[in-house]
């Protein structure tokens, strides 16, 4: 009975909007749209336009100072990172949290009985890593220049030269500066090329460009920035070099007929101008360009690679001889394709060249057992 008495003044109220109004609102309304569309559009096109003018400017000043803002990058990336663990620690380990409060004790407890405290609890311990910077080291009882260098595996004229030390006088305390490989630690002046350094210093600019902590503005033409510090591997301190007389080695190879006991003979004639090392597990040897090299030990070529960077390997070639592999880099131009049975000693698989990651005509010759690369040098003795 309610609703029947209502019904009669229910249809007097007005609505709010007639269906005019709606179709006009939803018109204004789809105006808006491509109107702020529109805008939209300009403003990105606009932002684009000055992007294009501008990004060579960018691009030029990134590249230039790379190398020397690369590890301030690296460092600033690193405690962002550690930034995020440490705030967001506290809400992981209440949502997910791993240990009862007995577990944990008893872990607590665990951990406490395995440490052991020996009389050499204060002995320092020298990191097996690769170092990519020159360390401090403070130098203790029984230490000498010989024993430190020997500790970090850098000759002792290397420990002299960059702590400016006149005799192997070196006291308790003294602090150290620890270069990560043999050589000099260089700051580079302006107009410095790896070149100029190389010569500089009495060793090869190769060796300068394959030390992976080196930085170049440009990684494909080796430019440098002034005011950078740039680790010299094998380098001599100028005034020492008329006093210490480099032993030439020589690639005495190819033979067909004069293999190791290993099986291997030398893949070219030339001077070994670079030796294994952690950061450079090859032999590099340096020969005019277009010299031949042939195949080390007989085999059949599994891999060829002509042009491009191909990881700084340039033109190469790689062969299976059963459980070793070996690999030629840096090649002007091949004479195998992928497949080929080569004869070790006679088969000229290509010549020597300038392609790739290199600062001179070289081969770089690597010898792989499966596919983890070893020192060479032992095979071709």
């Amino acid at each position: 009975m309610f609703l029947i008495a209502l019904t009669p003044v229910m249809k007097k109220i007005p609505l709010p909007f007639s269906f005019s109004d709606f179709s006009k609102l939803t018109t204004e309304f789809l105006g808006f749209c491509r109107y702020f569309y529109s805008y939209i559009k300009a403003k990105v096109i606009k932002f684009s336009i000055i992007f294009e003018t501008n990004k060579n400017i960018l691009v030029r000043f990134f590249m230039m100072k790379r190398g020397r803002y690369n590890r301030p990058f690296l460092h600033l990336a690193t405690m962002g990172v550690l930034g995020v663990g440490v705030i967001s620690a506290p809400f992981l380990a209440s949502t997910y949290p791993v240990f009862s409060s007995n577990n944990s004790l008893s872990a607590s407890n665990s951990a406490q009985e395995s440490i052991t405290v020996g009389d050499n609890v204060f002995q320092t311990e020298v990191s097996q890593k690769p170092r990519d910077k020159v360390i401090s080291y403070i130098v203790q009882k029984g230490d000498t220049v010989s024993t430190v260098a020997e500790k970090f595996g850098i000759s002792a004229d290397t420990v002299r030269w960059a702590n400016d030390l006149t005799d192997d006088t070196i006291n308790v305390g003294d602090v150290l500066k620890i270069l990560p490989v043999t050589g000099i630690s260089y700051k580079v002046q302006k107009g410095d090329t790896v070149y100029s350094i190389a010569k500089k210093f009495d060793t090869e600019s190769q060796k300068i460009v394959d030390f992976p902590f080196n930085d170049f503005a440009n990684p494909e033409t080796f430019s440098l920035v002034e005011g950078q510090m740039l680790v010299v591997p094998d380098g001599i301190k100028p005034s020492e070099q008329p006093f210490i007389k480099r032993e030439v080695y020589i690639a005495q190879g190819p033979s067909s007929t004069n293999f190791s006991t290993s099986g291997f003979t030398w893949p070219a004639h030339g001077i070994v101008s670079q030796f294994a090392s952690w950061y450079h597990m090859a032999l590099d040897i340096a020969a005019p360009y277009g010299t031949p090299i042939v195949a080390a030990k007989s085999g059949r070529v599994v891999s060829v690679e002509v042009g491009g960077w191909n990881y700084g390997y340039g033109t190469n070639v790689v062969i299976d001889h059963g459980g070793y592999k070996t690999l030629y880099a840096h090649m002007k131009g091949v004479n195998v394709s992928a497949g080929d049975e080569v004869s070790g000693g006679s088969t000229v698989i290509g010549w020597i060249g300038l392609t790739g990651r290199t600062t001179g005509a070289h081969l770089h010759f690597e010898l792989r057992r499966g596919d983890t690369p070893v020192n060479p040098l032992p095979f071709l003795q």
